[in-house]
């Protein structure tokens, strides 16, 4: 298992950074930090003093973009880059970005068996429940499913879990979780609820007013039936012609749903804080929006990693990579 300073890929497989692409993509994803930051500070109180960094997690989505991009984000900035602080970067000091985010299963689990176990990964697509054991298991450093939708879902996820702690406990004994803390991954997998908050019958997610909500909330903060999961907060996917439509001086009504939703449903939990329930909303379109209404979490990926390639042309690893395996 890596240490927390550990950013090399596995010493039998050798990803190549081009340098131009990785200031390219440093020079983007500090532009997304300084935006982030700028729409924090907007909504924050007259007169506020604001701090350098934005308490506001940016996840670089980089599904259908090669291992080598990530891992450029992942080490540390080039000495030329006037990057952001750590604290928006998801890193810490001396290091790249930390988190990152995948569409596609089995993606995703090929990236986590290349890169470091330094990467705290997030899986955000749609996820159907016979993946739900083998992402959970296989992926030791999955930091987050944001996704989820159903109780039969959180329990395969939980179980999931669970069987990677027992492989870890079977190779490091006594002090697995040691083990675990100084790779940087935790015990339990964070959880995001996902809400359906404009109503659209092709995007996934509980309704806003749904007793299902609460039932699954209530369900992954039982540490009885679900000992292995945490529950992080809400998500919501936007609708497009709702993102397009805001303007800094308008407000998206699916990100106010969400807002409104966490508030009802930290109530209902007998939560005393509700900020204890994170908001992930807001993606490359409309995060700044998604900033100034209370986001904890903006998931950015062709701001930062330019367009995608169609999904049948794309590669875990360069062409040159794959000839050098």
């Amino acid at each position: 298992m890596s240490s927390t300073h550990d950013a090399e890929v596995p010493s039998d497989m050798k990803i190549s950074i081009n340098p131009q692409r990785a200031s390219a993509l440093w020079h983007n994803l500090t532009s997304v930090q300084q935006r982030v930051h700028g729409a924090w500070c907007a909504s924050l109180p007259a007169g506020t003093s604001p701090p350098p960094a934005a308490p506001v997690r940016v996840v670089a989505v980089s599904k259908l973009k090669p291992a080598s991009d990530i891992l450029a984000l992942h080490r540390p900035a080039p000495a030329s880059e006037d990057t952001a602080s750590p604290a928006a970067s998801g890193g810490t000091q001396g290091q790249g970005h930390g988190h990152f985010g995948e569409n596609y299963v089995q993606e995703l689990v090929e990236k986590s068996r290349l890169l470091p176990k330094t990467i705290k990964w997030h899986f955000i697509g749609g996820l159907q429940s016979n993946k739900c054991v083998p992402v959970t298991r296989d992926v030791d450093n999955l930091w987050a499913v944001e996704s989820v939708d159903s109780e039969k879902k959180a329990n395969l996820l939980n179980k999931g879990r669970a069987e990677r702690n027992e492989r870890l406990q079977r190779e490091h004994g006594d002090r697995w979780r040691q083990a675990l803390a100084d790779a940087g991954m935790e015990e339990k997998l964070r959880i995001f609820i996902q809400v359906n908050t404009s109503g659209e019958e092709s995007k996934s997610g509980l309704h806003p007013d749904s007793a299902e909500l609460v039932s699954l909330a209530r369900l992954v903060r039982d540490h009885t039936k679900c000992p292995n999961l945490h529950l992080q907060g809400l998500m919501t996917i936007g609708a497009i012609a709702r993102s397009k439509a805001t303007t800094a001086e308008t407000e998206n009504e699916d990100f106010l749903t969400l807002r409104a939703t966490r508030d009802r449903l930290a109530a209902d939990l007998g939560l005393q804080d509700k900020d204890e329930l994170e908001l992930s909303m807001g993606m490359s379109e409309d995060f700044e929006s998604a900033v100034r209404l209370g986001s904890s979490e903006v998931r950015v990926g062709s701001t930062i990693f330019g367009e995608r390639p169609p999904k049948k042309e794309a590669t875990v690893l360069e062409h040159t990579e794959q000839e050098k395996k």
